[in-house]
């Protein structure tokens, strides 16, 4: 069936996009993140999908994967099929959209805003849309459809690579509607990243009465900031952007921790990058200073398999009035790193256009919800393996 034919209205999917938008979900909060899964599960399971809820574990909030036999969209036996996978956390803390909130969702013209409505929300709530509309209309797939919802995206997955790995061994594409690039693009690649530890401990005392006595651990983990930023060039990227220390102004802090993000196009640059944060060495001998790495994402390049999904999209696109489909290996990591370095055929940034992701300035373009949905529909029901 002709996507074009499909029954959208951006309206009406503005209205339901409202409803996950204004349930907030920041990943820290695992109780709000399993409210945004209630509300994702019930959508999922009036379209009849079979949930599954998967227990969060490391203090993150749970995942639903919602299942649709091919039997419901193409007729025929189950086996490997099409993963549509998206994160529900967003980066706002909760207050961030409430009605007095400064990204309290509002809709101007051409534009809404809302927390985490580009990334991801509007992504995932099309993709569901596009299989409502494939049902809906009686047509078919020819493969089954899996979608996956994660709890985690936001700092990294640590909690889900392993389910994500796992179900996507199981199928033979992956989607993602993460969002569009700037120019309406989608995602045949991502950089590599890895995040760090930053640790500095230094000797308290009283910053007024004694402070000579002490090392502050601030000013070392200062130090360590400035020297650890400079290591960006146009091959990779550092960047600090969180630090904790100090409880009292009048004591000189013994205590600072920081995390930090490195990003690079190739691998090897980034394992360059890794050996020289991992080497870093305290610049005062009465500080101790340490670096840790925690989660990393490994480099995705397209190979032919990728480059032939994305084609099939650039004809999908053009059929339902988008004019240019370009494609790009991209840093923000998402979850397609993960499947992408697996060889899975992966196809990312199939979500909607707009801009301001993670900042009080998030919103999404209105007139894309309905192309986009169209254009996810049409791989849905064209993509045959």
């Amino acid at each position: 069936m002709d996507p074009d034919a499909l029954n959208f209205d951006a309206e009406r999917m503005l209205a339901g996009l409202r409803t996950w938008v204004e349930v907030e979900s920041p990943t820290y909060d695992a109780a709000a993140v399993n409210r945004m899964m209630d509300l994702a599960s019930r959508d999922l399971a009036l379209l009849g999908a079979r949930i599954e809820r998967i227990p969060g574990r490391m203090g993150f909030g749970d995942c639903v994967r919602a299942r649709f036999p091919q039997a419901a969209l193409g007729g025929g036996v189950d086996g490997p099929g099409i993963l549509l996978m998206s994160h529900l956390d967003t980066v706002h803390p909760i207050g961030t959209g409430g009605a007095a909130g400064p990204l309290a969702f509002r809709r101007e013209g051409d534009k809404a805003w809302g927390p985490g409505i580009f990334d991801m929300k509007g992504g995932a709530y099309i993709a569901m849309d596009a299989v409502r509309a494939i049902l809906e209309a009686g047509a078919r797939t020819k493969l089954p459809v899996t979608v996956l919802l994660t709890s985690d995206e936001e700092v990294g997955s640590p909690s889900t690579r392993d389910l994500i790995e796992a179900e996507a061994r199981r199928h033979k594409v992956v989607l993602i509607p993460e969002p569009a690039r700037s120019n309406g693009g989608v995602v045949t690649g991502r950089y590599a990243i890895a995040r760090f530890a930053l640790e500095a401990r230094g000797k308290p005392s009283h910053a007024g009465a004694r402070l000579a006595e002490g090392r502050s651990a601030i000013r070392e983990m200062a130090k360590q900031i400035l020297a650890i930023e400079a290591m960006t060039t146009e091959d990779a990227t550092c960047s600090v952007g969180v630090i904790r220390a100090g409880q009292w102004v009048n004591c000189v802090p013994m205590l600072c921790q920081a995390e930090s993000l490195s990003m690079a196009k190739r691998q090897h640059d980034l394992d360059a990058l890794v050996e020289r944060m991992l080497a870093l060495k305290s610049t005062d001998p009465e500080v101790g200073f340490t670096v840790r790495r925690t989660y990393t994402r490994p480099v995705w390049e397209p190979d032919g398999r990728v480059l032939a999904l994305h084609a099939l999209a650039e004809r999908i696109a053009r059929g339902v009035g988008i004019a240019e489909l370009p494609h790009e290996s991209s840093g923000g990591g998402s979850d397609g790193n993960f499947t992408g370095a697996l060889g899975i055929p992966t196809l990312d940034g199939l979500g909607v256009q707009g801009s301001g992701p993670h900042t009080l300035d998030e919103h999404i373009l209105v007139p894309s919800l309905v192309p986009r949905a169209k254009l996810l529909a049409g791989l849905l029901m064209q993509i045959d393996g």
